[in-house]
């Protein structure tokens, strides 16, 4: 009796842990759905869509026809985080997934990428580009079905090098939404929007 039930309690437990495997990687098309939220709407139709397999692997699930890459949520991680960018950021963006993926903290990462950058190894973008970044917490995120509640949109402009003094913006925001500068004087020099929340 014992053993009858040990084996119909391991049974139990393993297709459990089965189904919470395949929950969690969504579908296809919702990882695209969600992805899409944090371009412009007038982008979304033809933007690239890089998310993840069933198997959990960084893949490219969907084409694109235009200048934006977007990325979709990372389904290890709580809560939503998706981004689209402008394609000449992906060498920056790929080899920060790269050494992520090596286990490099954050810091290790930027300094790397620094030095890669001033040695001419990699290639950052010669114009403005732009990262636009939306969130949500759990509770307000469906990832079966890419549904939003709530979620909240920011903006990024990339412009490497660039200082306050180059480009007349503060270092901090002194009111809501003001443009302010981050990292700069540095490759990952950018311009930061954010909107007030709700």
């Amino acid at each position: 009796m014992k053993i009858a039930f040990t084996l119909i309690l391991l049974a139990m437990c393993s297709i459990g842990a089965t189904a919470q495997t395949k929950q969690q990687v969504p579908s296809k098309e919702a990882q695209i759905k969600a992805a899409l939220l944090a371009a412009p709407a007038e982008k979304r139709d033809g933007a690239a869509v890089y998310g993840y397999d069933a198997s959990g692997k960084f893949v490219l699930l969907r084409k694109g026809t235009n200048e934006l890459i977007c990325l979709a949520d990372d389904p290890k991680q709580e809560g939503l985080s998706v981004s689209c960018y402008h394609k000449n950021l992906e060498p920056f963006m790929a080899r920060g997934r790269e050494l992520r993926q090596a286990g490099k903290s954050t810091e290790e990462i930027f300094q790397t990428r620094e030095a890669e950058t001033k040695s001419g190894k990699l290639k950052m973008p010669k114009e403005p580009t732009t990262l636009f970044v939306y969130t949500a917490d759990a509770n307000a995120f469906n990832a079966a079905t890419g549904e939003v509640k709530d979620g909240y949109l920011r903006y990024v402009v990339y412009i490497p090098y660039a200082t306050a003094e180059s480009t007349g913006l503060p270092l901090k925001p002194d009111a809501p939404a003001m443009p302010w500068i981050m990292h700069p004087g540095t490759h990952g020099a950018h311009i930061m929007i954010n909107p007030p929340r709700k």
